[in-house]
C-alpha cells in the first residue's frame, strides 16, 4: 500500500472505533503488503444475533472490502466456560450440544452482512479439544492470581465476595490463545474486553510471534438507551425479528439514542449523517421520519427492501377508527404512463401542499399517510388505476384517483 492508500484504509477502519492498540502497529500492519489476519470471536451462548453483535460484525465487513481474511471464530469451547465480562456471578455453563444449536444459526444470519466468499469460520474446538491437562497447566502458568484480579469485574467481586470460579479465570488464557493458534494480525472486541484482548497480544509475544493489534469497538446500548443490548435484558433488535417488529422498535428509540444507532448502525456516509443532523435540528425532517429512515435501512439491510417498505407502512401506523373523514375533495390525475404519478406531484396538485419541494418535506417529516397509513418515502410513485385517500398535515385530506392517459 502507498502512504495514501494505508491513509485512506486507516480512515475506514478508526470510523466508530473506540480504541485501537496501539495504532502505530496496526499501520505497520497494513504496509505489510499481503491481506491482514483479522479475527473476531463469538461465544454461541444464544441462538440469536442481534444489532450489538452487529457494530464488530460491520467493521469485520470493511475490512474485507479492504482486501483482508476475516476470521469469524465460533467459540464452542469457550463457550463451554462462558466469558465472565461484565458479569457479577458466575455464568451457569451450557452443554457441547446446546452450544452447536445455537452455532448452527449464526453462519445464516452473520452473512447477511459479511461475504461469505471471502470469510473463514473457525470453530476454536478445533485446538482447544487437542491441548492436554500439562498444555493448560503451561497455560495458566502464564498469569498469576493477583493480574487476573486487576481487571475490573473480577476486582469489584472479590471485593463484594461474591464467588469467582476457577475455570473463569481460564476464559481470557482460552480467549488469547486462539490468537495464537490463528496467528491474527488483529482482533476485534468491544470495549469490555480489553483484559482478554490484550491478553492474546502477551500470549502470542510469549510464542515468537508478532502481536496482534487490537481494534476496540463501543458497545451499543440497547432499546432502554442505558444497559448494553442483551437477549437476557429483553432490550435488543434480533437480525431474525419480523421486519414490522424491527420498524416497530427502532422509531420509538430515544432522540438521543437514535444518533447513537446511525453512529454504530448505519451505513451512510459521515457527509449524508452531518446533513441529516442539520436536518433535523432546523426542523426540515422530524426525529421520527429519520428513526424511520434507520429502521428502512436496518431492514433492508438484513431482509429486504419490499420488507422494509411493508414494515414502514403498516407497522403502529394506522389511523384509529373514525380519523378519516367522511366528506373531503375528490381529484382525478392522469399519468403519463404506467410509471404512475410521483406522490410529491399528487400532493401538489391536490393542493395538499403549497408545492413538491414542500411535499418532500411533508412526506420526511412523517406528516403524509396514505389510506390511514404512513408513508416517509419521498420517492413513492403512486400507481394509475388505483383511488386512496391522502392526507398531509392533521387535517388536510383528499380523495384521488390516478388514471392513465
Amino acid at each position: 500500500m502507498t502512504q495514501v492508500q494505508i491513509s485512506d484504509a486507516l480512515a475506514i477502519i478508526q470510523r466508530g472505533a473506540a480504541e485501537i492498540l496501539p495504532e502505530h502497529e496496526l499501520v505497520e500492519k497494513l504496509d505489510l503488503g499481503r491481506p491482514l489476519r483479522i479475527k473476531a470471536g463469538f461465544d454461541p451462548t444464544a441462538p440469536d444475533l442481534h444489532l450489538g453483535h452487529t457494530v464488530l460484525i460491520n467493521k469485520l465487513r470493511q475490512f474485507q472490502d479492504l482486501g483482508h481474511e476475516v476470521i469469524f471464530l465460533i467459540g464452542d469451547f469457550t463457550g463451554l466456560i462462558g466469558d465472565p465480562t461484565g458479569k457479577n456471578a458466575t455464568r451457569a455453563p451450557l452443554t457441547r450440544a446446546q452450544l452447536m444449536d445455537n452455532a448452527k444459526t449464526y453462519a445464516s444470519q452473520v452473512f447477511k452482512i459479511l461475504d461469505p466468499e471471502k470469510t473463514r469460520v473457525e470453530y476454536n474446538s478445533r485446538w482447544m479439544d487437542q491441548l492436554t491437562p500439562a498444555d493448560f497447566i503451561r497455560l495458566a502458568a502464564k498469569l498469576t492470581v493477583a493480574r487476573m484480579l486487576e481487571r475490573d469485574d473480577f476486582n469489584k467481586r472479590f471485593k463484594a465476595e461474591q464467588p469467582i470460579s476457577i475455570h473463569e479465570f481460564l476464559y481470557p488464557l482460552m480467549q488469547g490463545y486462539d490468537s495464537v493458534a490463528l496467528e491474527a494480525d488483529v482482533e476485534l472486541g468491544g470495549t469490555d474486553q480489553k483484559f482478554n484482548l490484550l491478553m492474546g497480544r502477551e500470549l502470542q509475544r510469549d510464542a515468537g510471534q508478532a502481536p496482534q493489534a487490537v481494534l476496540m469497538m463501543p458497545i451499543l446500548e440497547g432499546l432502554d438507551g442505558v444497559k448494553k443490548m442483551s437477549k437476557s435484558l429483553g432490550n435488543y433488535v434480533g437480525l431474525n425479528d419480523d421486519p414490522g417488529d424491527m420498524f416497530g422498535k427502532l422509531v420509538n428509540i430515544s432522540d438521543a439514542l437514535m444518533w447513537r444507532y446511525y453512529e454504530l448502525l448505519s451505513l451512510r456516509s459521515l457527509e449524508d449523517l452531518s446533513d441529516l443532523r442539520r436536518d433535523v435540528s432546523a426542523g426540515v425532517v422530524s426525529p421520527n421520519a429519520a428513526k424511520a429512515e434507520l429502521a428502512r435501512e436496518i431492514i433492508t439491510r438484513f431482509h429486504d427492501e419490499d420488507a422494509a417498505d411493508r414494515a414502514s407502512r403498516s407497522a403502529g401506523n394506522k389511523f384509529k377508527a373514525g380519523d378519516i373523514p367522511d366528506e373531503m375533495p375528490e381529484f382525478t390525475l392522469t399519468a403519463d404512463d404506467q410509471g404512475g404519478v410521483p406522490l410529491s406531484v399528487l400532493l401538489r396538485e391536490t393542493t395538499l401542499a403549497a408545492s413538491s419541494s414542500e411535499a418532500r418535506s411533508r412526506i420526511l417529516q412523517g406528516a403524509c399517510r396514505i389510506d390511514g397509513e404512513l408513508m416517509i418515502d419521498p420517492q413513492y410513485r403512486v400507481t394509475a388505476g388505483e383511488t386512496h385517500v391522502y392526507q398531509c398535515g392533521k387535517k388536510r385530506f383528499a380523495r384521488v384517483t390516478v388514471t392513465i392517459e
